[in-house]
């Protein structure tokens, strides 16, 4: 049986951003400048305030975690909340800021922009490597989204949330090669945002202003399944919890419509699939 509640006593401006790592749900309140940890098996939640808004947390390899936002990339430490620099390549452009990302299963960190002015093109998707350096890995974009990597490393999927649809690549070493689309979303009035694959190959996607999260087959670019969700807002979606069998929601607080659970992070439980583990950024 399809089971979906809202989890833990977090409210977020604007939910996005999680990832399942080692037991817990990091995701973050972008609006809300937080990164936020819950702990389905006790219920416990953590948060830190980081200054600024927040587009994506994922955690590193030697502890710790690494977040995107108004003013670039920065590690977080999760004891002391402790910030520090990496790299801000869009410091010229003060209508842009981070958004979505993710780690590729060789520890590369991908994380891209959005034009806030919806300039079209002006944003750009990056790659942080082990040594620190940053490199462009993608672009001209203008809503840089969500992103995923089959089981097998070699093929990643990414949304440019304007194009309304799913991008592949073959993906080699921080090389994104061979560009294609694989999944239309122009049959739906929302728009495409965070996103997560799962053991199967199937792409989820969370829906902003479409109140669901949506299955694909990136083979032949059906829609397979379509889960409805009590929030306009939902934004992204990330599999966790036991053999990684439910997928948790973000969501966030509409502008005029009044919502109950507006804000909250949901779980999906009984969907009778389960995702691929998440990676860490290995700098």
């Amino acid at each position: 049986m399809l089971v979906i509640e809202p989890v833990g006593t977090t409210r977020s401006q604007w939910g996005e951003g999680p990832i399942w790592w080692r037991g817990a749900l990091y995701f973050v309140d972008i609006e809300g400048h937080r990164v936020h940890r819950y702990d389905p098996t006790d219920g416990s939640e953590r948060s830190w305030d980081v200054g600024q808004r927040v587009g994506t947390v994922v955690p590193r390899e030697s502890g710790g975690l690494v977040i995107a936002g108004d003013r670039g990339l920065w590690f977080l430490d999760e004891e002391n909340g402790k910030l520090t620099p990496i790299a801000d390549p869009e410091s010229d452009k003060p209508d842009n800021r981070f958004n979505d990302g993710k780690c590729a299963p060789d520890g590369r960190f991908f994380a891209g922009t959005i034009s806030l002015t919806k300039k079209i093109g002006d944003a750009r998707l990056y790659r942080l490597d082990p040594d620190l350096t940053l490199h462009e890995a993608f672009g001209p974009v203008t809503n840089s989204n969500g992103i995923a990597w089959s089981e097998d490393g070699m093929t990643v999927f990414y949304i440019d949330t304007p194009r309304k649809e799913v991008l592949a690549f073959d993906y080699d070493a921080g090389q994104l090669r061979n560009m294609r689309s694989v999944i239309s979303t122009a049959h739906l009035e929302s728009s495409p945002d965070g996103m997560a694959i799962d053991s199967a190959g199937h792409l989820w996607v969370a829906f902003c202003h479409g109140a669901c999260v949506v299955c694909f087959d990136p083979v032949t670019g059906d829609e397979l399944r379509r889960i409805d969700l009590p929030c306009l807002e939902t934004t992204a979606c990330a599999f966790g919890g036991p053999d990684l069998a439910d997928l948790y929601v973000t969501t966030g607080i509409h502008k005029s419509v009044a919502e109950e659970h507006a804000g909250r992070l949901f779980v999906i439980r009984g969907l009778g699939v389960r995702g691929l583990s998440a990676h860490a950024f290995a700098g």
